[in-house]
C-alpha cells in the first residue's frame, strides 16, 4: 500500500540570515495562471509609463570654450576621455566624468575642424583653416585629473604646414597613417611632413573623411560636388564613387559591419549605403527637419547618434526608419557634432552654443551600481514591454515625444509637402501612358549616378 505524504525539506525554505528573502515556490502551470496575459499586459503597460516618468536623459553641460564647437574626437584608450575643437582654435580634452577640462591644446590660429586620436590614444592630429595639421601627445590616464595636468603635456609634437585649409582629420583604426581633407585627400604619416600619397576626384573641396573599422586600407570621403568616394591606399586611383541630389556632411561606418556606412545628408535625412553596392540606399533614416550635421555609430553596431541643425540629437536603430528618441534643451543651438561613448552608454553633443551636453544613450536608464535583484526587474519588464509593444495603447505610450514648437511644426509641414508631392507624381502617372513614369523608391531617388 501506497502512503502519499506532503513532505519538504527544510534546507529548500530556511533562510540562512534573518536579511534574507523568504523563498517562494510558484507553480508555472498555465492552466492554474488563467489571467496570465491580462496581468503581463497591465504590467508592459505600467512599465511604458514609468519608463516616461523617469526620462531624464540630460546628465550636464560642460562649458569653457568660448566659441560654437565645430569638432570632437573620442580617446580609444580612455573611456571617460573625449577632445573637442571650437571656432576659435582652442582644443580641449575633458574628463567626462567630472565634467571639467583636463588640459587645453594651444596652438591653431582659425578654426579647428577635424580631430582624430591615434588608436592607441597617445597622439592626437588635428587640422584647421590655418592650413596646419598639428600632432599632440595626450596626457597618459594617470595623469588624467583636472587640476594635476602638467604644462608639458600641452606640447605639440609636430606642425605640418600645407597649401589649403583642412576640413576634416580621420585616423587609421590600425596602422599610422592618418588622412585630411581640403582641396584634396591627402594621407600622411606620423613622422614625415608631407603627404606620403594624394587622390583627388574632381575638382572640389572634400568635406570630411571616414577611415574603415574593418580594412585599415580604405576610406570613404564625401564632397562639396554632392558625392560620396571610396579610396584603396592599395590603388593609385580612387575606386567608386557615387552622385547623389544634395551634399553630404559626415559619414560613419559601422564597426560591426564594416562594409555598411551611413551618411549625414542636407536633405534631413540619412542614408545608409552597402560599400559594395552604392546604386541604391540600404535604408533612409528620416526624422530631423534641417540639415544633418553629424553622425556616428554605438560600438555595439545597433544604433547611431545624429546632430543636426535644427537643433536637436536623435538616436536612430542601425536599420531603422525613423528616429527611436529625441534630445533637444531650450539652450542648446545647433548641433555640430554628436559621439558616442567608447562604452555605448553615453552621448555627447557639441553645438553652436560653447558647450559640450552629456546625455544617456538611454532616457530612463538607472544611473549607478545595480543590484542583481534591480537589474533582473528591469529585464523582466523590458521584456514584457516588448512582448506587448504591438499593442495600440503601449505603441502609443512609448512612441510619445514632446517636441519643440517649431520643430513640431516643421515635421507637420514637411510631411505635408511630401504627401503632396506624392499625390502630384501619382496623377501624373495615372494620366500618363503606361510604363513612361516607372515608380521610383526613395532609396534610388536621391541617387543621381554611380561612377566607377
Amino acid at each position: 500500500m501506497k502512503v502519499k505524504v506532503i513532505s519538504r525539506s527544510t534546507d529548500e525554505f530556511t533562510r540562512e540570515r534573518s536579511q534574507d528573502l523568504q523563498r517562494v515556490f510558484r507553480n508555472f502551470d498555465p492552466n492554474l495562471r488563467t489571467q496570465e496575459k491580462a496581468t503581463e499586459y497591465v504590467r508592459a503597460l505600467n512599465a511604458a509609463k514609468l519608463e516616461k516618468i523617469f526620462a531624464r536623459p540630460f546628465i550636464g553641460a560642460m562649458d569653457g570654450h568660448i566659441d560654437a564647437i565645430s569638432a570632437m574626437a573620442k580617446n580609444p584608450n580612455h573611456l571617460k576621455g573625449i577632445f573637442s575643437g571650437s571656432m576659435d582654435g582652442d582644443i580641449r580634452l575633458w574628463d567626462i566624468a567630472n565634467r571639467k577640462t583636463v588640459c587645453q591644446f594651444p596652438g591653431h590660429q582659425g578654426a579647428v575642424h577635424g580631430l582624430s586620436a591615434s588608436t592607441d590614444g597617445r597622439i592626437l592630429v588635428s587640422c584647421g583653416t590655418d592650413c596646419t595639421v598639428r600632432l599632440w601627445r595626450v596626457p597618459v590616464p594617470s595623469l588624467m585629473e583636472p587640476d594635476d595636468a602638467s604644462d608639458d603635456s600641452a606640447k605639440s609634437l609636430a606642425v605640418y604646414t600645407w597649401k589649403n585649409a583642412f576640413r576634416a582629420v580621420d585616423h587609421q583604426w590600425d596602422g599610422n597613417l592618418f588622412a585630411t581633407a581640403g582641396a584634396q585627400v591627402d594621407i600622411w604619416d606620423h613622422n614625415r611632413s608631407q603627404p606620403v600619397n594624394s587622390f583627388e576626384w574632381g575638382k572640389d573641396t572634400v568635406i570630411s573623411v571616414r577611415f574603415n573599422p574593418g580594412e585599415p586600407d580604405i576610406l570613404a570621403t564625401s564632397a562639396s560636388d554632392r558625392s560620396i568616394a571610396i579610396y584603396d591606399l592599395r590603388m593609385s586611383s580612387p575606386a567608386r564613387k557615387v552622385i547623389m541630389r544634395t551634399k553630404t556632411n559626415s559619414i560613419a561606418w559601422n564597426p560591426m559591419e564594416p562594409m555598411n556606412f551611413t551618411a549625414a545628408n542636407e536633405d534631413c535625412n540619412c542614408y545608409s549605403y552597402d560599400a559594395r553596392k552604392l546604386n541604391e540606399a540600404k535604408c533612409v533614416h528620416k526624422d530631423h527637419v534641417s540639415a544633418v550635421m553629424d553622425i556616428d555609430y554605438s560600438p555595439t553596431g545597433r544604433e547611431f547618434v545624429t546632430g543636426s541643425y535644427d537643433r536637436t540629437v536623435r538616436i536612430f536603430q542601425y536599420n531603422g526608419g525613423h528616429s527611436r528618441e529625441i534630445y533637444h534643451t531650450k539652450r542648446m543651438q545647433r548641433v555640430f557634432c554628436v559621439k558616442f561613448s567608447c562604452d555605448a552608454s553615453y552621448l555627447i553633443s557639441g553645438s553652436d552654443d560653447t558647450n559640450l551636453r552629456l546625455w544617456k544613450a538611454k532616457a530612463s536608464e538607472q544611473m549607478g551600481v545595480l543590484l542583481p535583484r534591480e537589474r533582473k526587474n528591469h529585464e523582466y519588464l523590458e521584456a514584457v514591454k516588448n512582448r506587448y509593444k504591438h499593442l495600440p495603447e503601449v505603441k502609443r505610450i512609448v512612441r510619445h515625444r514632446h517636441l519643440p514648437k517649431a520643430i513640431y511644426k516643421a515635421s507637420n509641414l514637411r510631411r505635408e509637402m511630401t504627401e503632396s508631392e506624392r499625390k502630384k507624381e501619382d496623377r501624373k502617372r495615372a494620366h500618363s501612358a503606361p510604363g513612361s513614369m516607372p515608380k521610383e523608391p526613395l532609396r534610388k531617388k536621391r541617387i543621381i549616378q554611380e561612377v566607377e
